[in-house]
């Protein structure tokens, strides 16, 4: 006879990293203006050393920082999450049905109507085009609400204990639907005969932050696995690896507010401005995903979450690129796109809070969170 047992799974105890990591953000983005402000030249130098765009300072700290979530990352489970499609299919549906045309939406509404008045003047693009400022801001909210999450994402869908196999799925199909659908997607929002689009940049990047350590890690736990055996990699292992992702996050953020400080710094109001439309999208596209459309598909908390997750993040790399290689480097487009990195990463885990406490609406949860609805194991007796 079969006998089902609810069954509870402690959570281990948060390292420092992870209990205040909202903290080390802050303190890293602070850290990153005060640096880019007292040393520029410093942080040009750093900046200089890019490959098509991807700068190589931050490519090597992404790598670091997605490299102890893919080895920890069974890839039997993979081919079993790939086999589940109503979670892929909600986080293509909310990428390109949703995302892109409530970003388009949102953003002209605040910034050409509500807050216009606050966002005077105008600017020469490359091509030598006048526009309206306001315009050129909603045009970098549109790249941002084009460009779905594939490699930050990896690092919300792990604190917020999500599917990893599923979420790897998840990046991929994305990134490789991105390639196709970026161009003539961003052309009909900005309203313009055609689109160049950054293919070195993109292909780079997605190598960088997804397929090299997706390889690495893989390698890499095989190995250990068959020569060190399972326990040494549990607890041996991962303990040692788990500080190296975190820190990986936040020298990221260190660099990558100093090379952006001195724009961020000149423009604190229009910041404030192009900040709450983007804001207000994460927050609409987080809440469709999670708590509309999840709990109506009846998913399991851990594919949910990284689900709403991935359709609520950017790729702000590839949207950053994209703004400076069509508007340039001094245009309002690409200030609105460094905007959704400043707030992306605080609202972001603020997001993954959410979704821990309040993964009691869904089932099938490992957490150990009050009123959290456990996995249900059948036994065979």
């Amino acid at each position: 006879m079969k006998k089902t047992t609810g069954v509870k799974v402690t959570e281990k105890k948060l390292s420092i990293f992870e209990r205040y990591l909202t903290v080390w953000v802050l303190l890293c983005i602070v850290g990153g203006i005060i640096l880019g402000k007292i040393a520029p030249d410093a942080a040009a130098t750093l900046n200089e050393f890019s490959v098509y765009q991807v700068s190589v300072p931050i490519a090597v700290c992404l790598f670091f920082m997605m490299y102890p979530i893919m080895v920890k990352i069974d890839f039997s489970q993979v081919l079993k999450s790939a086999k589940t499609p109503k979670p892929v299919f909600l986080t293509l549906f909310i990428n390109w049905a949703i995302k892109p045309f409530t970003m388009f939406a949102i953003a002209y509404f605040f910034l050409g109507y509500l807050f216009v008045d606050y966002l005077p003047g105008t600017e020469i693009l490359k091509n030598g085009e006048e526009v309206e400022l306001w315009r050129s801001y909603v045009a970098g909210a549109i790249l941002l609400g084009i460009a779905p999450c594939t490699a930050m994402v990896l690092m919300w869908g792990h604190l917020a204990k999500g599917n990893a196999g599923l979420t790897l799925v998840m990046v991929a199909i994305n990134s490789l639907i991105m390639l196709v659908i970026f161009g003539p997607l961003g052309g009909l929002l900005l309203n313009i005969n055609s689109m160049p689009v950054p293919w070195e940049t993109m292909l780079f990047s997605v190598s960088v932050y997804v397929a090299f350590p997706l390889i690495a890690g893989y390698l890499s736990r095989k190995w250990i696995l068959q020569y060190k055996g399972q326990e040494w990699f549990n607890e041996k292992f991962l303990h040692w690896l788990t500080p190296v992702s975190i820190t990986a996050l936040l020298v990221t953020l260190l660099l990558l507010f100093s090379f952006k400080g001195e724009v961020i710094v000149n423009n604190p109001l229009t910041i404030i401005w192009i900040s709450i439309p983007l804001f207000i999208q994460t927050v609409l596209i987080f809440v469709i995903g999670y708590f509309i459309l999840a709990r109506w598909m009846k998913l399991s908390y851990h594919d949910a979450a990284p689900a709403a997750l991935i359709g609520a993040s950017n790729h702000f790399e590839v949207a950053i690129a994209t703004a400076v290689i069509l508007f340039g480097l001094s245009s309002g487009a690409a200030l609105a796109t460094v905007v959704g990195v400043l707030i992306e990463v605080p609202l972001m885990l603020m997001l993954v809070s959410i979704c821990k406490r309040t993964c009691h609406l869904f089932d099938e949860c490992h957490l150990d969170y009050p009123n959290c609805k456990p996995v249900l194991v059948s036994n065979e007796i």
